[in-house]
């Protein structure tokens, strides 16, 4: 299944939001939300995404179709190592190690804004990378 490159860049962009928000406030329970977010986007599928299916059904309509689409596997990828890095940080929060907590948080948002601003997906590029290197079946 392919999908619209620009949904995951709105995605990336609220999630961009939510992690400074994150950082600013130190709240675990914002951190597990977003956590949660990316959940959704790499173990059901980035159809079942919330910040897809706001960019779906809200700005999608207003755009038009987009000029091209890309592949799903490497965004839901991304998802996935978004939804680690951030429950690695929930742990810390949570345990008390808010350096943990503020460095998982400030890693995803640094991915997410390289992402939403310059429309470059580091875990997009690890999947890749991983695709490269894997011997072939």
């Amino acid at each position: 299944m392919d999908i619209d490159p620009r949904a995951a860049r709105f995605g990336a962009a609220i999630s961009t939001a939510v992690l400074a928000v994150v950082l600013v406030t130190g709240s675990g329970w914002l951190l597990a939300a977003q956590a949660l977010v990316f959940a959704i986007g790499a173990l059901a599928g980035l159809r079942y995404a919330p910040y897809g299916a706001v960019y779906r059904y809200l700005v999608r309509p207003r755009l038009g179709p987009p000029a091209r689409t890309e592949p799903a596997a490497p965004p839901r990828f991304a998802q996935g190592v978004g939804m680690v890095i951030a429950a690695v940080g929930v742990i810390g929060y949570a345990a008390g190690v808010t350096v943990l907590g503020a460095v998982c948080a400030a890693l995803a948002l640094a991915a997410a804004f390289l992402n939403a601003a310059f429309d470059y997906c580091l875990g997009c590029q690890i999947y890749l990378f991983i695709q490269r290197i894997r011997p072939a079946a």
